[in-house]
Parts: C-alpha cells; sequence; structure tokens
C-alpha cells in the first residue's frame, strides 16, 4: 500500500504589533520633556542662587575670574578663525546677489546687518558649545563619577553656589564680549573683502550700512548671545551632573550636552528672532 502525505494546512501569522518602536519612542519623547524640565529648575534655581549671593557678596569671584580665563583661551582663537571666513562667505554671497539685481551699493548694509543680526550671535554660541560646553560637560562628569559632587552635598556645601553659578555668569560674560569682537572683525572682514577684492566702493558700503543699521540691531545681537551662553552653561552643567556609567559616561555625557545646546539655540534662536522682527520695526530710508 502506498501511503500518502497530506500537508497541514498553512497557519497564517498575523504581524505582531511593534511594541519595541512605540515604547522606544514613548521613552525617548518622555526622557526628552524630562530632561528639558529639569534643565529649566536648574536655570531658575542657578540664577536664583546667583542673584542671592551677589547681593549678600558671596559670590566665588575667584572661581569666576577663574573660568572667564579659561573660556576666553579656549574660545578666542578658534572665534577668530571662523568669523572671518563668516565675513568673506556672507560679503561673496550678498554682492552676487545685489550684481544680480543692480544694487551694489546696498552690499555693505545687507552684509553687516547679516553678520551682525545672525552671525555673531550663531558663531558663538555654537563656539562655545562646542569648546567650552564640553569642558563644562566633562570636568563636571568627573568630578559626578568620582563621587565629588556628592562628597560635598555630605560636607554641607552646595554644587549650584560654588560650582555651576560661576560658570553660568561667566559663559554670559564670555558669550557677550565675543559677540562683539565677531561683530567688529566680521564687518571688518566684509568691508576689506568687497572694497579690495571685489572692487566695491568703502563710501556706499559704509553709508548704507549706517543708513540701515542701528543701535538695536547691535543690541539684539548681544542680547540673544548672553541668552545662548546661558543655555550653553545650563545644558552643560546638567548633562555633567547627570553623568553615569564610568568614563564611558562622561563621553556620552560631552556628546550630549554639545548636541543638545546646538538644537536648543537654533530653536531659540528662531524664536527671538521672530519677536525682535514683531517688536522692533524694519528701518526704512
Amino acid at each position: 500500500m502506498s501511503t500518502e502525505t497530506v500537508d497541514a494546512p498553512a497557519v497564517k501569522r498575523e504581524p505582531k504589533p511593534r511594541k519595541g518602536v512605540r515604547k522606544w519612542f514613548h521613552e525617548h519623547i518622555t526622557k526628552s520633556f524630562e530632561t528639558f524640565g529639569r534643565q529649566l529648575g536648574m536655570f531658575v534655581q542657578v540664577f536664583s542662587v546667583l542673584v542671592t549671593d551677589i547681593a549678600k557678596r558671596r559670590f566665588p569671584f575667584r572661581e569666576f575670574v577663574r573660568q572667564c580665563a579659561f573660556m576666553a583661551s579656549t574660545s578666542v582663537f578658534p572665534t577668530l578663525l571662523v568669523a572671518i571666513p563668516i565675513g568673506v562667505i556672507v560679503s561673496i554671497q550678498v554682492s552676487n546677489i545685489a550684481g544680480q539685481i543692480g544694487a551694489t551699493s546696498f552690499s555693505g548694509a545687507a552684509t553687516g546687518l547679516g553678520v551682525i543680526r545672525q552671525g555673531a550671535p550663531l558663531v558663538t554660541s555654537l563656539l562655545l558649545a562646542g569648546a567650552v560646553g564640553s569642558a563644562i560637560a566633562a570636568d563636571l562628569g568627573s568630578r559626578t563619577i568620582r563621587d565629588e559632587i556628592d562628597a560635598m552635598r555630605v560636607m554641607g556645601v552646595n554644587p549650584i553656589q560654588r560650582l555651576i553659578s560661576p560658570r553660568l555668569l561667566a559663559t554670559m560674560v564670555v558669550a557677550f564680549l565675543l559677540c562683539g569682537f565677531v561683530c567688529f572683525v566680521g564687518f571688518i572682514t566684509g568691508y576689506v573683502f568687497n572694497v579690495y577684492a571685489q572692487g566695491g566702493t568703502p563710501g556706499s558700503y559704509t553709508g548704507t550700512f549706517a543708513s540701515f543699521a542701528g543701535t538695536s540691531d547691535l543690541i539684539f545681537a548681544l542680547v540673544k548671545a548672553v541668552i545662548f551662553g546661558a543655555i550653553v552653561a545650563v545644558v552643560a552643567c546638567d548633562r555633567g551632573l547627570n553623568t553615569s556609567g564610568g568614563p564611558a559616561g562622561v563621553a556620552n555625557s560631552v556628546n550630549a550636552a554639545v548636541v543638545n545646546s546646538v538644537l536648543l539655540l537654533f530653536t531659540v534662536n528662531v524664536v527671538l528672532t521672530q519677536l525682535f522682527a514683531l517688536v522692533i520695526p524694519t528701518k526704512v530710508v
């Protein structure tokens, strides 16, 4: 007798819901809001401690001066190297567009306003995030994994008062000074390149810039730089104080500090630029 094999009917398997992707997305969104809330709370706490300590004359000025010197020495030369190409690039692009529409005499106004309103604050903040923010996160992260922060709390020393507030104020002061420096270097670079490389007229460059630009533009750029400096300091300090996982955790904190700072800086820059456009009307000549 021949035996015949009968295949079992194929069982249709329904695809399982991708719980892993949804769980991952939910966790990351939740952690993002938790991180933002923690950083916002840290800023309020540090700012209140900073004002109180200055008013009561117990602010650690020696640590503040040391941090200012370190931040300035770390970021001034890279800022200079970035400010010069920024001025040249803006001058080239603006001059090309102005030449196409027959408005070469307005190159000075467009170049100067582009550098002052957007270029200088962003260059300053990005260099602070890359050089200063990473150094702050690495320093505080190393202190955290060595249990120095916990030891300070046990001894009754407030890390916010002793470590965070001097770094916050130092970053804001250095950002203010660097922004003014970038404004000057960017304008001079654009002027030299436009006059001597593109055949522009010195009088029209400075004249149109003085006609369209005002004191409010420079003040707005400096205010943005101070706000950006505070964001860099708070994000770096928060990531450093919440470091875990040994030396690898310090590297992750540095990376997260730079990435979070850049994302927040560009987001806040859009909001501030829109507010400035609504509050300060465009100057018409």
